[in-house]
């Protein structure tokens, strides 16, 4: 907050009108009236009587502080951006230089000043805009080493793209290291950037192995839903989200196994037995295809490790085992159909 404002501020908490303060400080009324709308500034030997009379110190009245507060942060980006509606991009582009003058280490402002900044150009055309490139790009660096990891990634973000618009490429790629590698849109822009250079299979590679990422992530999340449906007894609730994982793994070529075995429990909790008994028959039928999605279109230039010899046998042998386990389907032990069902499986 500016000089001029603070005074204006902590005079009315105070309850003094500009005549009041200027009687108590020897000044006129209309100096006052200067300082708050700053076209001039009180002296500096009066500047201790001011925090005084004001009650408030004097890093308070001169806002000698490393940060702003989130909401004057808010209020200067609202004010730029309003600046920016108003007046040319220069005139506002010099009065948002001059304010991160006034607040060097605020990096939430310095960073957001120069997104909007940046992000103007691309939506309004700007005389010489190369003329601007160095400074907002220089904003953008001052805060790489910032501790506040979103700070970091939203400076790094912001600069990745400023060099994809420019085709620079190799310059685009060296700050996606400020990405973690856990970071999907680490892997993302580089597909961008590598089909942008030509490099078309690592960005078939990158954008597969982020679809598979997504298929597993979005399937544990609906489990997770589904296992918050049962703890609330909401069965409907539960089918549906069955449906949709079924859905999911459909729509992301998984393969029928993944298709067919995420409504068995469901199923057996129910005591539901020609769902359970269908159900099982169809996931032994297509054991084999577990892996089937390494023949889809989707993951084609992905690289997958090499099934052991003793894959299939180890799974059916898993699946042996969960079939015969008692407290899950033990309803079923005289029905003739699940009885002739589990006595071909192997031993």
């Amino acid at each position: 907050m500016s000089l001029g404002k603070t005074i204006r501020k902590y005079r009315k908490i105070k309850n003094l009108t500009q005549e009041e303060m200027a009687g108590r400080l020897g000044v006129t009324a209309p100096a006052v009236n200067k300082w708050e709308n700053e076209n001039s500034c009180p002296d500096i030997t009066l500047l201790a009587p001011i925090a005084r009379l004001l009650d408030i110190s004097l890093d308070t009245l001169l806002s000698f502080r490393e940060e702003l507060t989130a909401e004057e942060i808010n209020e200067i980006v609202c004010e730029a951006d309003l600046k920016l509606k108003e007046k040319s991009y220069e005139e506002a582009f010099l009065w948002a230089k001059k304010k991160l003058e006034e607040y060097p280490n605020c990096e939430q402002l310095l960073l957001n000043l120069a997104i909007i900044f940046d992000a103007q150009r691309i939506v309004q055309e700007v005389p010489q805009e190369e003329e601007y490139d160095k400074y907002l790009c220089s904003l953008y660096i001052r805060v790489l080493d910032s501790e506040d990891e979103s700070v970091r990634i939203r400076a790094a973000d912001s600069l990745v793209g400023f060099y994809m618009r420019k085709k620079q490429y190799g310059e685009a790629e060296k700050y996606l290291e400020y990405f973690s590698l856990q970071n999907p849109e680490r892997k993302r822009k580089q597909a961008q950037i590598y089909a942008e250079t030509g490099r078309i299979r690592e960005a078939y590679k990158a954008y597969e192995e982020l679809l598979f990422s997504d298929y597993q992530r979005a399937s544990m999340e609906l489990h997770g839903m589904y296992q918050l449906a049962l703890r609330e007894g909401d069965r409907n609730r539960a089918h549906r989200l069955t449906e949709k994982q079924r859905e999911l793994a459909s729509c992301f070529e998984m393969g029928k196994y993944y298709e067919v075995s995420c409504g068995l429990e469901l199923a057996a909790l129910e005591k539901d037995a020609d769902t359970v008994i269908a159900t099982v028959k169809e996931m032994l039928s297509c054991v084999e295809q577990i892996w089937a999605f390494r023949d889809s279109m989707l993951y084609e230039h992905m690289d997958f490790k090499e099934l052991r010899a003793d894959f299939i046998a180890e799974t059916k042998e898993n699946l042996r085992k969960c079939f015969r386990e008692e407290e899950s389907f033990g309803f079923l032990k005289n029905d003739r159909r699940w009885q002739e069902l589990t006595n071909h499986l192997p031993m």
